[in-house]
């Protein structure tokens, strides 16, 4: 695994010329927030040594250099899901690879359905905890001590001061931002309604397919996490309840201005 990760950093830093100081992944249909980003260089993931290669719609698969509120950062413009087929190590080896980039800080989104009756589609929802236990957990195997210790501690997985961060920045803004817990699940089939209830009744304002493996493996190496999910969807409503993943892509994109702001503000006061 050291090999490998070394063999992608070597060929990335052939395109960058300083320290990213944050690495940020984009998810379902938040390609557009690259936009806000001065593009220094775009690398196709296919042509990093050992990277996976994104197979989803809304997800287009290049590894972005640039600067975004000044600084100078890496955004995957597209990530990798357990329900595409790809293994655990497979998910988090970007974030891996940007760590030993030299990223401080780690900014993840997410299209999420909503489980909280007080939520609507199209809010942005902080993440201030996760529940991972329907999804398989990245460490499991031999721990690579160069990484990281054997049981990482998971109080606090998302930093709470670049939460407070986040919150006046949205303040300021003058836009509502919700808080809430994330639950991980694999798909990639859309919840019953049975398991909407089941969620909700374990404590989760949200579900999706995505992050939190990414952030088990960033709070191993000692990255401190941001990450917002965007509602997309409901997942406890009384019409009729069919959700599609274009749906899932236009809310999103809707929501994205907001997401785009407070990635871009966050950044620049790291």
């Amino acid at each position: 695994m050291m090999d490998k990760i070394g063999d992608s950093v070597k060929y990335i830093q052939q395109f960058i010329n300083d320290e990213p100081i944050a690495g940020i992944i984009l998810g379902s249909g938040l390609g557009n927030f690259t936009n806000e980003i001065l593009i220094e260089h775009e690398i196709p993931y296919g042509d990093i040594p050992h990277f996976p290669v994104s197979t989803v719609e809304g997800h287009s698969g290049k590894l972005i250099y640039g600067v975004l509120g000044g600084k100078k950062i890496l955004a995957m413009a597209g990530r990798f899901h357990y329900y595409e087929g790809y293994s655990t190590q497979d998910i988090i080896f970007p974030v891996r690879v940007m760590k030993a980039l030299g990223i401080k800080t780690l900014l993840l989104s997410n299209a999420a359905g909503g489980t909280n009756p007080d939520f609507k589609v199209g809010d942005l929802m902080i993440i201030t905890d996760h529940i991972s236990f329907f999804t398989p957990n990245p460490l499991i195997g031999k721990n690579i001590s160069e990484l990281g210790t054997r049981f990482p501690d998971m109080t606090e997985p998302y930093k709470k001061d670049l939460i407070v961060k986040a919150q006046t920045i949205a303040a300021t803004a003058g836009f509502d931002i919700k808080h809430g817990v994330y639950i991980s699940v694999t798909g990639p089939t859309f919840e019953t309604r049975a398991e909407y209830q089941l969620v909700k009744i374990l404590g989760a304002d949200a579900v999706g397919m995505s992050t939190v493996q990414e952030v088990i493996a960033a709070v191993h190496m000692g990255l401190p996490v941001f990450a917002v999910s965007v509602i997309t969807d409901l997942g406890i409503r009384e019409e009729e309840n069919a959700i599609t993943h274009e749906e899932v892509l236009q809310a999103a994109k809707t929501a994205e201005p907001k997401l785009t702001h407070l990635f871009k503000e966050l950044v620049s006061q790291l």
